[in-house]
């Protein structure tokens, strides 16, 4: 099928050139030359110099059938949002190379359309919800490029109506967020907020360098430490740190060792008193040293605990 979408977008082909193009052996290409042939597809072989391989005819072919949409579809699975093996992701990123106008763009587009995140804000746990109402709209605007006039309802219920220029689609555990620039600047929002999706026709402003994979790293990494603004310094034993990251997961940053052979790490949390009291079973391997308030709420846990146990 790739070498067919390719013969139907250059007029001519070798088989160096098919090889080189889908990234196998010439002899793989001539063999498949030769199939396509055989199978009674219209395609015939120009000898000499300045030959190669061309369809009878100009022939065309519609992909049996799929429409626009559903090659934007197929292609979703070769983005970094699928579960598909490497196998088919590489055969799909061959495929779209071939595929003819105005296919291969929103093709190429669907493919970087989406980011999956599994893990729920702050928990491992992972929910499954059905989709958003809004979401194949905004992902059709993502992938045609084209502007939104969106409806939201903000947490306290306040609705608002702006333009904005979608970028990409991403799944946080059970939540789905559309990443957008704006007058304001770049924003994400929650699409089980969105009340209305318009698209205007107008073309997106999309920043040259845009990669929605890193964009949302920086978006999620600023609300984590926007949900856990405490941070606070301890040194740990070699052999607790696996406990810890298990424990606290993207909330530990790690550090160097101290001159005693610990390892000085960095936690973050919530307020004092709960980080506090979820270090407080940590003590076998956790020397918490500021600030001084998390220390004395530890202290006043540990007081309390031998008062009711001691």
């Amino acid at each position: 099928m790739a070498i067919l979408l390719l013969l139907q977008r250059r007029e001519q082909v070798t088989a160096a050139e098919a090889a080189r193009e889908l990234e196998v052996s010439e002899r793989t290409a001539r063999r498949d030359l030769d199939a396509l042939a055989m199978a009674g597809v219209p395609v015939y072989s120009v000898q000499g110099r300045g030959g190669g391989w061309r369809l009878v005819g100009g022939a065309r072919t519609d992909l049996s059938g799929l429409t626009a949409g559903e090659a934007r579809a197929l292609f979703l699975v070769a983005g970094p949002a699928s579960a598909a093996t490497p196998a088919v992701k590489a055969a799909l990123r061959k495929l779209v190379q071939a595929l003819p106008e105005p296919f291969r763009v929103q093709a190429e587009a669907a493919a970087s359309s989406l980011v999956m995140d599994p893990q729920r804000w702050g928990s491992s746990r992972i929910e499954h919800r059905p989709p958003p109402r809004f979401l194949d709209e905004l992902q059709d605007a993502v992938i045609r490029g084209v502007q939104v006039r969106l409806g939201y309802v903000d947490p306290n219920g306040a609705e608002t109506e702006r333009t904005v220029h979608p970028l990409g689609i991403v799944a946080k555990g059970p939540s789905w967020y559309l990443v957008s620039d704006t007058e304001a600047g770049r924003r994400t929002f929650r699409i089980d907020r969105v009340s209305s999706a318009d698209p205007t026709g107008d073309p997106v402003r999309r920043p040259e360098d845009f990669d929605l994979a890193e964009s949302w790293r920086e978006i999620a990494d600023e609300v984590d430490r926007r949900r856990t603004p405490l941070e606070i310094q301890a040194v740990c034993a070699p052999h607790g740190l696996s406990r810890l990251r298990m424990i606290l997961g993207d909330r530990l940053e790690v550090g160097g060792s101290t001159t005693d052979g610990r390892i000085e790490v960095v936690i973050r949390g919530h307020n004092e008193y709960a980080l506090a009291g979820e270090l407080a079973g940590l003590i076998e391997w956790l020397e918490v040293t500021g600030p001084p308030g998390v220390r004395d709420h530890l202290a006043a846990i540990g007081k309390a605990l031998v008062e009711r146990y001691g």
